[in-house]
């Protein structure tokens, strides 16, 4: 069975880049060497893999991509370094003030 990889990137600039991709070895060499000028991480090369996870179905990679995408950096953070608590306190602080 094929996986999908959702991934979150250190950029050079400390910037945050997050993606899915079926194959991470590919994409990692693709984002490193330039292999498109219009792309985010083209002009914040290098990068560096923070975070990976596989998922069986498109559907759930893509929706975690789009949920990861809406967070605040210091949500992303929590969640990258595995910090529950703090992750679940700005979980919190974001959903009060809708």
């Amino acid at each position: 069975m094929k996986y999908l990889y959702v991934y979150i990137l250190e950029c050079s600039d400390k910037s945050y880049y997050t993606g899915v991709t079926n194959d991470i070895e590919r994409r990692m060499f693709e984002h490193n060497s330039g292999y498109s000028p219009k792309a985010y991480t083209y002009r914040r090369r290098p990068v560096k893999l923070l975070w990976l996870s596989e998922a069986l179905k498109p559907s759930d990679a893509i929706s975690l991509e789009k949920q990861i995408k809406g967070w605040s950096r210091p949500k992303k953070e929590a969640f990258i370094y595995q910090d529950w608590n703090k992750l679940k306190e700005l979980s919190k602080s974001s959903s009060s003030s809708k």
